[in-house]
């Protein structure tokens, strides 16, 4: 038996598979999309951090993130992929704290920042791209780990 070979044709960003349009696809070069998706989870807004890159904040249950971009070229475009992260003053969280939660979560890698705040971060790579539903998906995998966080740790 031979590989099958791929029935999807791609066409402008779109693929369609049997003459049906099928999920757009989103990559970390569509910071204004992400934006759209980000929305759909609560308040956001885009924005560039220091180095020129783009970079959404936001703010699900009323918890504050941000969403970095990286790999991008000198003028802020064609990144590779993107990190989630929030972070919170006036928790007495510890190391041990975060490893614990670190050995036993796969979504949201903790750590102590050097202010001694708690950080909770994670890295999408949306280099080639993937779905809107697959980033949505990956919305509802931050939200639970921030909920989870914030229930555990602090």
């Amino acid at each position: 038996m031979g590989a099958r070979k791929p029935t999807g044709l791609l066409l402008s960003g779109l693929l369609l598979v049997g003459g049906v349009q099928a999920d757009p696809i989103v990559t970390a070069q569509q910071p204004e999309a992400i934006l759209n998706v980000a929305r759909g989870h609560g308040s956001a807004s885009l924005k560039t951090d220091a180095s020129g890159d783009p970079m959404i904040e936001g703010r699900i249950d009323g918890t504050k993130y941000f969403i970095f971009f990286y790999g991008c070229n000198d003028e802020g475009k064609d990144c590779d992929d993107i990190q989630f992260a929030a972070a919170w003053s006036g928790y007495d969280v510890t190391v041990v704290d975060a490893n614990r939660w670190n050995s036993k979560k796969r979504f949201g890698k903790a750590y102590i920042d050097g202010d001694g705040d708690p950080v909770l971060a994670m890295t999408v790579n949306i280099d080639y791209g993937v779905t809107l539903s697959n980033l949505d998906d990956t919305f509802k995998w931050w939200t639970r780990a921030l909920e989870g966080f914030k229930e555990e740790v602090l």
